[in-house]
């Protein structure tokens, strides 16, 4: 990249582990950008940010930091999903690039309340739909944009959540119900249809989806279980345990994520006082989660194409799996590679994507977490939006599918995607 006049300068709105994750890339990247401010309604989050940033000044609220007229080139908007659209729209009304955590919003209209916004500022814009980022995700595009494969005519693709993270994140954690989140498809699989669009270069049309809460209710729950694994006997043998989850991060890894998001504390009395008395020590059949824990999605792309999408919580926790069928050819992927079986010459090649990191949010994504920072300041640096992978007409088509998807889900029909 050209040396920069000067670094980017960035501020903050959400400093829970998504924020953490962007300003610790910003942290490693002092020659190119900044953060000059942060904003979170706890004390806690706030001073994680502004001791690891000299430069950054805290606020309780967006609101603060809006009126202070900080100087910042662009701001990061990493609030919980429904907190997403008032300071969107009035950070690009100021005049601020942005940069959007995903989902944009629990529904369409919210969602295209931001991209009108955006629309009428003129500022830079892109959602993190990081898996657009990520090496594997360039070495997928790469063969299905060479013609090895003919035409793509069908595509199954499969997110395995991990039965862990599943426990963590959708039934104990923040985005269990959709009254207080998304559906799980939005919150989690966005990226999914986001990125099947991607690398095929097609619009989902029409949609038809199953799915629904199977295992994670109390009609499922364990003789003799107690509402907390700390005082359960059945713990030692459950695959949900949260000792089982938490502690072994906790001694081998240190307070990374998913202890950071349990704790605000480092060591392993904290953890346990928090297992004993919050949501994460919660029996995974006795909280108050709505969210599926298993949904299919069956798609029609533009030009006919077909494509099947899997998310269950009833896996290993590891990369999305993809099989690509063309005309001329197949590629199986898991994350790390790739294996492309040319059907013209017989010929079968192993091609490894170079994927940094694993598939979580303490490992990047998969290289992703970085990519999306690497091209979002970019192009703030330049003024070129080309940069940007995840923008808005392809962020809103994504977001619009998966509306159309858990409609069709509740009314076992077939929806077509609207254009816009």
């Amino acid at each position: 990249m050209p040396q920069q006049d000067r670094p980017v300068t960035v501020a903050l709105v959400g400093a829970g582990n998504r924020g953490q994750t962007y300003a610790r890339w910003v942290a490693a990247h002092p020659e190119r950008v900044r953060l000059v401010a942060v904003a979170d309604p706890r004390a806690h989050q706030r001073s994680l940010v502004t001791a690891a940033h000299a430069d950054a000044v805290g606020f309780a609220d967006w609101r603060d930091l809006l009126a202070a007229g900080v100087a910042a080139d662009a701001v990061i908007v990493a609030t919980q999903d429904r907190a997403h659209v008032e300071p969107a729209v009035a950070f690009a009304a100021a005049g601020h690039h942005l940069l959007v955590e995903k989902p944009l919003a629990p529904t369409a209209d919210e969602c295209r309340r931001i991209v009108d916004a955006v629309r009428a500022t003129g500022v830079l814009f892109a959602v993190c739909h990081v898996l657009r980022y990520t090496p594997y995700t360039d070495l997928v595009k790469q063969v299905a944009d060479s013609g090895v494969l003919g035409e793509i005519v069908s595509v199954q693709h499969l997110e395995p959540v991990g039965w862990w993270h599943f426990a963590h994140s959708y039934v104990r954690g923040p985005w269990r119900r959709e009254d207080l989140a998304t559906p799980m498809l939005l919150a989690k699989s966005s990226h999914d249809l986001d990125w099947l669009s991607y690398v095929t270069g097609r619009r989902i049309e029409r949609v038809s989806s199953f799915g629904g809460l199977r295992h994670f209710r109390p009609d499922q729950r364990p003789a003799g279980a107690t509402d907390r694994c700390l005082t359960c006997p059945v713990e030692p043998t459950c695959p949900y345990s949260a000792p089982k989850l938490y502690l072994p991060t906790l001694r081998e890894r240190g307070p990374i994520w998913p202890v950071s998001v349990v704790t605000d504390g480092t060591d392993e009395p904290a953890l346990l006082d928090a297992l004993r008395t919050g949501p994460y020590g919660r029996c995974v059949y006795s909280c108050d989660n709505d969210v599926v824990d298993h949904q299919v999605v069956a798609m029609e792309l533009t030009g006919g194409l077909t494509a099947t999408f899997t998310v269950t919580a009833f896996t290993e926790q590891t990369h999305r799996q993809t099989r690509l069928f063309g005309t001329h050819g197949t590629l199986t992927g898991d994350g790390e590679r790739v294996r492309v079986h040319d059907f013209r010459t017989d010929r079968i090649e192993q091609i490894d994507a170079g994927t940094v990191g694993g598939a979580t949010a303490a490992d990047d994504h998969g290289g992703g977490d970085s990519g999306v920072m690497d091209a979002f300041v970019r192009a703030v640096a330049t003024g070129d939006g080309h940069h940007i992978r995840s923008g808005l007409d392809e962020s809103l088509a994504s977001h619009l599918a998966v509306f159309a998807a858990e409609t069709a889900r509740h009314t076992g029909t077939v929806v077509t995607v609207p254009a816009h």
